[in-house]
């Protein structure tokens, strides 16, 4: 009964939702370390990131990678390939375990990894509900592969409005560990940002319009026979 039940395509949502964020929260974390890794020279709070400029950048590469990996994952969640799930879980395990060398990294050298510690304890929160997804009572109804593209529309459509709320804000929420001498340095992208939110929550929308649109044809013909 469980697998077929609302409960378990709540917790579809849910699933697909987290991923997406915890991955755009991750890709946005990785694009915004490139101020420790290339300038930490720049500022007194970042001077003994120097000797390690390397690994910072590392940090931001990877960053950026695990991030899209994640983005990649919820896309194929959504359309429900068989793979879906196992790539999710690859990108979050990956997300948590170079999240924990770089807070171990930045602790050590400067005394604080904020905000890295806010990307990496999302990640790990995501994970541990993907895990619970698999415990085989809730796994019979959850499975991502029995979904697709039309079933997970609504999934899809919040997935993208609440990313691109996060990109438009992400500069605001982010700002006590981003200024710098009055300046906020996570306000640097705003162009790109503001962009890429917009588009993201345009497209949420779109997808939500049309998904309303369509259950409102299909109540239609169900009255006309």
């Amino acid at each position: 009964m469980f697998k077929n039940s609302f409960f378990a395509k709540f917790l579809r949502f849910i699933g697909i939702v987290l991923m997406a964020l915890t991955g755009g929260f991750t890709l946005l974390g990785g694009i915004g370390t490139t101020c420790a890794a290339l300038f930490p020279t720049k500022y007194d709070s970042m001077t003994a990131l120097a000797p390690f400029q390397w690994l910072y950048i590392l940090f931001v590469l990877t960053g950026i990678v695990i991030g899209i990996m994640g983005i990649r994952a919820t896309i194929l969640l959504i359309k429900g390939t068989d793979k879906s799930y196992r790539d999710a879980l690859i990108s979050l395990i990956a997300g948590v375990v170079i999240g924990f060398i770089h807070i171990f990294v930045s602790q050590t050298l400067r005394g604080k990894s904020m905000p890295v510690d806010a990307v990496v304890y999302t990640t790990v929160f995501t994970l541990i509900i993907f895990l619970l997804f698999k415990i085989p009572v809730i796994w019979q109804g959850v499975d991502f592969s029995k979904g697709d593209a039309k079933s997970n529309k609504s999934a899809g459509s919040a997935a993208a409005i609440l990313l691109g709320l996060m990109t438009l804000t992400i500069q605001y929420l982010m700002a006590s560990t981003h200024t710098w001498d009055g300046v906020n340095f996570a306000n640097v992208f705003n162009t790109s940002l503001t962009l890429i939110g917009g588009g993201l929550i345009l497209v949420g929308w779109g997808l939500l319009v049309s998904w309303a649109k369509f259950w409102e044809t299909a109540g239609k013909l169900q009255s006309q026979y």
